[in-house]
């Protein structure tokens, strides 16, 4: 696993990606579940290889979006050489 000092960024398999879901959140409430929400995407779905996910977090003088994006390969695609 590579992880860039304080990037929000965690690099799991090098390679790419043929996939991603991208969870967001702006109310409090919302964002205090996120990482829930991806935990259980993710084990619904086992046969996605992760490859990188990134945490993204927006704001202006009202409002607070964080964004957490999981990339990932579908295990039964066959990729092209």
């Amino acid at each position: 696993m590579i992880q860039g000092p304080a990037e929000g960024r965690i690099v799991l398999r090098e390679g790419g990606f043929d996939g991603v879901k991208v969870f967001t959140a702006t109310m409090f409430a919302e964002r205090g579940v996120l990482g829930e929400k991806v935990t259980s995407w993710i084990a619904a779905n086992p046969e996605n290889q992760l490859t990188e996910i990134v945490v993204t977090q927006s704001s202006d003088a009202s409002y607070h979006c964080v964004a957490i994006s999981v990339f990932y390969r579908q295990a039964s695609r066959k990729r092209a050489s």
